[in-house]
């Protein structure tokens, strides 16, 4: 009953999301227009004065309806990252270094990304003593970022982002399964400068203890503000659940701060705090963005 409550409100809420974005994208069409960057492609890169703000997809989970510029690449890489987990009777302790995300920006509105884990170190450990470890590299991700509306101006900003997993884990890291789905990020510029990025996404992921396949469905919101000159903070709520039996809904509740470097380097910390019984208690971790 609680499963078939959740698709009910998880629908109402695209429902009400699409009827939304399809008025600002309404509104939007009467505003000035921006500049034509029609014509720029991966071979022919948009000007440096021309460039957007640097707008990566971390720290947080919610990710950015901002495209890279076309011909333009960027680089999102973590420096650390430890997420530590007590479930039951098994205490789980993961160290992870290097995971990487690299851009490319195809058109104006659309950009490509490659995704490659981390390098992991996970370490188990059950209430009896007993004790494992495993190490190695993770799963690889394909996404391609459409943008539909408000890349360069507007007061909302609108993209697809469907993706796809492929098993390239070593050492059990991973299930050994093809998974995707698509993202649906949205962000809103409020008054007194605040930023609020709101996300839906829907995805199919392969069970735990079969061969077959479940949903898994994600909603976020990120509120952004600028603290002192470069730096700037984020709070976040991100929430999944899943219509596999016996899984349990994932909360947490995420801080960070991001720093500014120059125009195409930012800084960032972070950490994810999980506020529901499936979700990692903590998770912190650190990063670079890099444009060229």
């Amino acid at each position: 009953m609680e499963l078939v409550t959740h698709h009910k409100v998880f629908r109402t809420a695209i429902a009400d999301l699409l009827i939304l974005l399809a008025s600002e994208a309404a509104a939007q069409e009467t505003n000035s227009l921006p500049p034509d960057k029609s014509g720029y492609s991966l071979f022919n890169p948009v000007p440096e004065l021309l460039l957007r703000d640097l707008s990566p997809d971390r720290p947080d989970q919610t990710e950015s309806p901002f495209t890279v510029d076309a011909g333009h690449y960027q680089l999102e890489i973590d420096f650390a990252n430890f997420t530590y987990d007590k479930t039951g009777g098994t205490t789980t302790k993961a160290w992870g270094v290097g995971g990487v995300n690299l851009k490319a920006g195809l058109l104006n509105q659309v950009d490509v990304q490659l995704v490659y884990d981390n390098y992991l170190n996970v370490q188990t450990k059950e209430n009896s003593g007993e004790s494992a470890a495993r190490s190695g590299f993770g799963d690889f991700t394909t996404r391609l970022k459409i943008n539909l509306w408000g890349d360069d101006g507007g007061t909302t900003v609108f993209a697809l982002l469907p993706y796809a997993k492929f098993p390239t884990s070593t050492d059990d890291l991973g299930n050994d399964a093809v998974e995707g789905g698509v993202i649906f990020p949205l962000a809103v510029s409020l008054p007194h400068d605040f930023d609020l990025s709101l996300e839906t996404a829907t995805s199919w992921m392969k069970n735990i203890n079969s061969s077959a396949y479940h949903e898994e469905f994600i909603a976020s919101a990120s509120l952004d503000h600028q603290i002192i000159g470069k730096l700037s903070g984020f709070v976040e709520f991100f929430s999944k659940f899943t219509t596999e039996s016996h899984a349990g809904w994932v909360g947490t509740v995420d801080a960070g701060l991001e720093y500014l470097v120059t125009k195409n380097v930012q800084l960032d910390c972070d950490c994810y705090f999980g506020v529901t019984p499936a979700a990692a208690e903590y998770n912190p971790f650190a990063g670079i963005t890099v444009r060229f």
